[in-house]
């Protein structure tokens, strides 16, 4: 019965105009990530899922997409996701297909005076696609405190501060664990952000804060200048956008870096 209903996805589209990606997004599944100190880490991806579309055709088969999914009995995880991808590839016979998710990451901090544990969450996205060849980025976003030093310098006391998210994106040789990137991007702030602080706590991130102004501009080279050392980066894209507080606007940065050819690229 339903082989006799018609296949207008596949009917011939006369516009000769073909289309670099097409496929579904806003979808949840669930996810297996490695973890640096648990081995990995089960939580919820939410994915975009692409493939090329030939000019000749009006449309490609959106249920393939899930059908594929769900015939994937190995598990999503992101040391399977090139499998997945071909899979998809092969299905809809296509040149190319993306892969992006992007999915909640769980770290145990421990307060910097009191080491009361507490769990942090980060989001963290990974980009893959392939044509010719593989091409993965891996990417955290983390909350950081920046202290403005304009603010602490022309100020006779005090000085205004934001929650700042610092991007860090990457493309590597080897593999990369994200805990040493969300390290990173932690490292690159006034402070740290924690879920859980006691008195004792709180005043040693204050002045932390104060001790150590920064702006976005700060920030962003503190960063590049650590990925700038480490060969086995070969590419990365770093961002800072501070949530100002007397502000009614954000301030941002943001350095993008191919080593290979060693020039900046655009955002």
């Amino acid at each position: 019965m339903f082989d006799t209903l018609p296949d207008v996805q596949n009917s011939r589209d006369l516009r000769r105009i073909s289309i670099d990606q097409v496929g579904i997004t806003g979808i949840r599944l669930p996810i297996s990530v490695l973890d640096r100190e648990n081995g990995t880490q089960n939580t919820i991806g939410e994915f975009l899922i692409t493939v090329d579309l030939k000019h000749s055709l009006r449309g490609t088969h959106m249920s393939r997409f899930i059908e594929e999914i769900n015939n994937f009995k190995e598990g999503l995880s992101t040391r399977n996701i090139g499998r997945l991808a071909e899979n998809i590839r092969s299905r809809f016979d296509a040149r190319s297909v993306r892969i992006y998710v992007s999915f909640p990451f769980f770290m145990k901090k421990y307060a910097p005076v009191t080491k009361v544990p507490s769990l942090m969450e980060y989001t963290c996205k990974l980009f893959y696609s392939r044509r010719r060849k593989d091409d993965i980025v891996v990417q955290v976003d983390v909350p950081v405190t920046t202290l403005c030093p304009c603010s602490k310098e022309i100020s006779r006391f005090g000085a205004h501060n934001q929650r700042t998210i610092v991007s860090i994106g990457v493309r590597y040789h080897r593999f990369v664990w994200i805990e040493d990137l969300i390290e990173l991007a932690e490292s690159a702030g006034s402070c740290e952000i924690y879920s859980l602080l006691k008195r004792s706590d709180e005043k040693y991130v204050t002045e932390k804060a104060y001790k150590n102004p920064m702006f976005v501009e700060d920030v962003v080279r503190k960063v590049a200048e650590r990925l700038n050392r480490d060969d086995n980066i070969y590419w990365f894209m770093v961002r800072a956008e501070s949530m100002e507080s007397i502000h009614n606007h954000n301030a941002f940065a943001c350095i993008v870096k191919n080593k290979r050819t060693r020039v900046r690229q655009g955002v």
